[in-house]
């Protein structure tokens, strides 16, 4: 891997062109040996042989090129929590990991439920964003016309919704509620799927207090009742719908013949498919909570299948940091969450090595789905006229994560001593490397996305 240029600029920051030389190229469900051609930050040719000349060139053979990957479910704690992370430490992360755009959630201090709330967020994130990046806004009883007029801005990934309570204090658990603000606007609406009644029903009745009882104190029932009321609200109001971080056979099977599946998209983490109860508690104690649980192993190979078949659309992290002095309080005190934007795409590629995926599902998954489902403009893929989002990935390195190598401010992962196969080597963000061979590059370029009209009916995968 060589870099060649006539300065030591980035390129697009530079207004010059970049040529990627000899790199497998993913496109099109294929891997090709292709060069590819930046100008202005969007790519312009993707060829055997470029016909173009470039100012700069970026020699890549023995590395495979990807899209950047687009994670539309994290929480990067800014404002009010920064103690965990902030905009800067969570989005270095990304970059690390080969992530180039971030969706934020809303559940901060305070939370991002007006409009002014929301342009604050933008204003944090100017000019110290590594990535690009986009922030919900969260729902309350009170507020669904209100976030509905920030629909059609750049920066707004649209309206999230928690039916169950989880970490900080939005909430919006009755179907009325619910149905008003699916009624207000027509983006797609992200909703954390638990069953409010039945989760205080459970706080009662379940009496563990160990991080084995967790998947007990918000059991598979109460995911499955919340996806069928929002799934019954969806066909009701015809609002598309993304059911977030799904976690069960039971999720997956009402997926499959809901009426409303074809309004509705739904996503799964990494965690939920490679960790599973009761093996992760053994093993990580409170590290392993997060909400919605892990579950067994009956559950994780449900999810596999599930993605599989296209019933979950697309992977996202739900990166959650906390503090290990946080998450070493006593269960059920400590919080729940766990880290994953660095992480997602090592962990992805070790599983294509080990044959559980191929690496064009993990482009499907990671790239392509994430920016058809929320209609990102520009992004999603290795086509001319898209924003030049790439990440150079080793395939063959096999190296195990270290706690030195986490960007994240919280310093941590359950995957800590794992050794992996295939790591990101360079990122690139609209045409600027941002990272390469374990160092930050630059300055933070980050820039707001923009989302286009959401299509309501999904194609059959």
């Amino acid at each position: 891997m060589e870099f060649a240029s006539r300065s030591p600029v980035n390129p697009a920051i530079d207004g010059q062109s970049l040529a990627i030389i000899g790199a497998d190229v993913v496109v099109m469900d294929e891997v090709r040996r292709l060069d590819i051609g930046i100008v202005d930050g969007r790519i312009c040719e993707l060829a055997p042989t470029l016909q173009q000349r470039y100012a700069h060139t970026l020699h890549a053979r023995g590395l495979c090129a990807l899209p950047g990957l687009i994670d539309t479910q994290v929480h990067l704690r800014e404002p009010g929590l920064e103690h965990k992370e902030d905009l800067v430490s969570g989005s270095n992360a990304a970059a690390a990991g080969g992530v180039t755009t971030f969706f934020e959630m809303p559940n901060t201090k305070p939370a991002t439920t007006t409009v002014q709330a929301w342009q604050d967020k933008l204003q944090r994130a100017a000019g110290r964003s590594r990535v690009d990046f986009a922030f919900y806004a969260g729902a309350t009883a009170q507020n669904a016309k209100e976030i509905a007029s920030l629909e059609g801005r750049a920066g707004y990934a649209g309206t999230k919704i928690f039916m169950g309570s989880s970490t900080g204090s939005l909430l919006v658990a009755g179907d009325a509620d619910i149905k008003t603000l699916l009624l207000n606007g027509r983006m797609r609406v992200a909703v954390h799927a638990e069953d409010e009644d039945r989760l205080r029903l459970l706080r009662r009745t379940v009496c563990g207090r160990q991080p084995h009882d967790h998947p007990d104190r918000r059991d598979p029932q109460t995911a499955e009742m919340a996806v069928r009321r929002l799934l019954d609200l969806s066909l009701e109001t015809m609002r598309p719908v993304h059911v977030l971080h799904v976690t069960s056979a039971d999720e997956c099977a009402l997926l499959r013949r809901h009426p409303a599946r074809r309004l509705a998209t739904a996503e799964v983490t990494p965690q939920h498919l490679l960790l599973s109860a009761p093996e992760c508690y053994d093993r990580l104690g409170n590290l392993a909570v997060m909400n919605p649980p892990i579950r067994d192993e009956h559950h994780r190979l449900a999810l596999w299948q599930a993605l599989h078949d296209g019933v979950l659309t697309l992977i996202g992290t739900d990166h959650a940091p906390h503090t290990l002095s946080e998450k070493a309080r006593p269960y059920p005190d400590c919080p729940s969450g766990m880290p994953g934007l660095q992480t997602l795409l090592p962990l992805l590629l070790n599983e294509v090595a080990r044959g559980t995926c191929s690496l064009a599902q993990v482009v499907r998954w990671t790239s392509q789905r994430p920016a058809q489902v929320f209609q990102v403009i520009g992004k999603g893929g290795l086509v001319p006229g898209l924003d030049a989002d790439i990440t150079l990935v080793d395939l063959q390195l096999r190296q195990e994560l270290t706690p030195n190598q986490v960007f994240s401010r919280c310093g941590w992962s359950p995957f800590l001593g794992q050794k992996l196969t295939g790591w990101p080597k360079m990122t690139l963000v609209r045409g600027n490397l941002v990272y390469a061979d374990g160092q930050l590059v630059g300055a933070p370029i980050g820039k707001a996305v923009k989302l286009g009209p959401v299509l309501s009916i999904v194609p059959p995968s």
